[in-house]
């Protein structure tokens, strides 16, 4: 089963590197609005996995543990949209976000090894936090 999971992980890394999205100067020219593609990766990307929620939450499938699979909804916190901004300021600098860095590695950029050190330490600051 694990290698299923990371066959679809390389393939994915493989569709990010081919859609140009892992290069710095495409992002560069995205957040510059003289090349917008990656706004068309984006929604493509964001229409697939609404189709695939839908279409998971409609067939009651079962978890690998056969349990059932619940897609709760969030409710709004105060930190989305500062968290958002400084997501928003990590990936103009960097010109990745978590899935390009990995596949950024992928290509041996090894750049993106910045940014996922970045990613780590702020994932280990939100999880250490008291809830």
């Amino acid at each position: 089963m694990k290698a299923i999971f990371l066959a679809c992980g390389v393939v994915f890394g493989f569709l990010l590197s081919r859609s140009r999205v892992t290069d710095y100067d495409t992002m560069i020219r995205f957040f510059r609005l003289s090349d917008l593609h990656v706004a068309g990766v984006m929604g493509v990307a964001i229409a697939v996995a609404a189709v695939g929620l839908r279409l998971l939450d409609r067939s009651r499938a079962k978890s690998l543990a056969g349990g059932p699979i619940e897609i709760p909804s969030k409710p709004m916190r105060s930190g989305v949209f500062p968290a958002g901004a400084l997501f928003g300021a990590g990936w103009a600098f960097t010109g990745t976000w978590p899935g390009t860095a990995l596949a950024q590695l992928g290509e041996l950029k090894l750049y993106a090894l910045f940014t996922l050190a970045g990613i780590l330490g702020g994932t280990f600051t939100f999880g250490s936090k008291p809830r």
